[in-house]
């Protein structure tokens, strides 16, 4: 066989296979941005609740929440952070959840419902 063929050859198995590759490098991106996106939902969850039941402060909680997810672009709203209960007296359960809608770099798939969500104990 000459070297001219299997230029031919390789230059079809190249188009063959670069979309596959480009599609697992695009795959292997998104994956990579949602997990960061869930890992800061769940922190700020967690921030939120733990100022909660420290403080009693749903302003504060809140800014807390928005602050551990700086990373978040667009961050999170307010409405998006939600309390099971409106005080967190002694002794009872606070869950904060926060809820987020992540757009995709590619647009191929998405966008995606995230939530977060922390629990703590009332009275620190």
């Amino acid at each position: 066989m000459s070297r001219a063929s299997e230029r031919g050859a390789v230059a079809v198995e190249f188009a063959i296979l670069a979309p596959v590759l480009v599609m697992i490098l695009l795959g292997t991106m998104e994956f990579g941005r949602a997990y960061n996106a869930q890992i800061s939902l769940t922190n700020a969850a967690r921030e939120g609740v733990r100022v909660m039941a420290v403080s009693n402060n749903q302003t504060s909680a809140r800014t807390a929440a928005k602050n551990a997810a700086v990373s978040l672009n667009p961050g999170i709203a307010d409405a998006n952070i939600i309390f099971s209960t409106a005080n967190c007296t002694a002794t009872a359960q606070m869950t904060v959840t926060v809820n987020y809608t992540l757009s995709t770099l590619t647009g191929i798939a998405g966008p995606f419902t995230m939530k977060g969500k922390g629990v703590m104990l009332c009275g620190g």
